[in-house]
């Protein structure tokens, strides 16, 4: 009976330790990311940002938040979180796999959404590692 009671407690231990392990090393992972590039931009081409701006008429459609994050030593993930004004428009999860890392979202810019924008880039953690501002106009 004792030896069913060990084999359960290590059973249970187990099922607590592994995943406050996985959420160990997210965290850890997260620590060490950072965004070296980003940029609110017309396009993306051959994995670079162009036509970078901080204000972008409505009738150019559909916008691209471009981003170099470093410093993963593991696959991870980040999230471009879109605000406007301070309404949360889209979040998009995006994959890293590497130590050196680059992606992209995009968002479709609707005819009566002129004004204050944001994107917020958050770390697997959810902490914000990089906000752009910019202005979409008439």
């Amino acid at each position: 009976m004792k030896r069913c009671l060990d084999l359960s407690h290590s059973i249970v231990g187990a099922l607590i330790l592994v995943p406050l392990l996985f959420i160990f090393i997210a965290v850890a992972q997260a620590a060490d990311l950072s965004v070296e590039t980003a940029a609110i931009c017309r396009d993306v081409i051959d994995r670079a940002p162009v036509d970078e701006a901080s204000s972008f008429p409505v009738s150019v459609g559909r916008l691209y938040c471009f981003t170099k994050i470093v410093g993963a030593d593991a696959p991870t993930e980040v999230t471009h979180v879109w605000y406007f004004g301070d309404s949360e428009r889209a979040r998009v999860k995006l994959p890293i796999g590497g130590a050196s890392w680059r992606t992209y979202s995009s968002k479709v810019l609707q005819e009566h959404e002129i004004g204050d924008w944001r994107v917020d880039v958050l770390d697997a953690s959810g902490k914000i590692r990089a906000t752009l501002i910019f202005t979409v106009t008439k």
